[in-house]
């Protein structure tokens, strides 16, 4: 917008996001690539207004977030619940599953996931861990999330947009690096409707 010479407040940006970021967040992850069978679950403590809520995520082997769910619980309930949201979302069920060593996974995943593979090991859980941290960092930057809705609604859009900005660029060439970005720069302009008009 400043670089059309437009200025608009911080609040007109965050009204635009809570009634874009969802719609956005979902025509990115159309056009993401090939998504791989091997889920990493994790979930993380996240404190609202002084309630413990459990935020619960899946990324694939790529480091792609699958789907976030905020729950204030961390049973096996909690554990069924996201797995059949995670599962709606994807629309399919995955090769492999790898969890930390909560016993809800476990008692979840043979009610729904009866004939997946689970792996359960805290050191193989690494990239769920990791992909809790960019959330943290925009937690602290919002001053923690004002209520349950507003963070689960925040949280879906974040991810994905997030990550559709950050190819893994340790596991890429320079040159494939660039070109990567290039093409989600490029998504990103047909997405959010700024290609030039002919």
């Amino acid at each position: 917008m400043l670089y059309r010479g437009i200025e608009v407040t911080y609040e007109s940006i965050r009204e635009w996001c809570q009634k874009f970021g969802q719609q956005y967040a979902n025509q990115l992850r159309r056009k993401r690539p090939y998504l791989t069978d091997k889920w990493h679950l994790d979930e993380v403590v996240v404190t609202i207004k002084g309630q413990q809520y459990y935020l619960w995520r899946a990324v694939d082997t790529e480091g792609n977030v699958l789907d976030v769910l905020l729950q204030r619980h961390r049973d096996t309930k909690a554990a069924h619940r996201f797995f059949r949201k995670l599962l709606k979302k994807q629309g399919f069920v995955p090769r492999v599953i790898v969890t930390d060593q909560l016993k809800s996974y476990a008692a979840a995943k043979k009610q729904v996931l009866k004939s997946v593979e689970h792996r359960q090991h805290k050191g193989l859980n690494n990239l769920c861990e990791n992909s809790h941290q960019p959330t943290r960092v925009r937690e602290r930057r919002m001053r923690k999330f004002k209520s349950p809705g507003q963070a689960q609604r925040f949280l879906s859009a974040f991810g994905p947009i997030r990550d559709h900005f950050h190819p893994k660029q340790h596991q890429l060439t320079a040159p494939r690096y660039r070109k990567q970005l290039c093409q989600r720069f490029e998504d990103w302009r047909e997405v959010a409707c700024l290609k030039p008009a002919a």
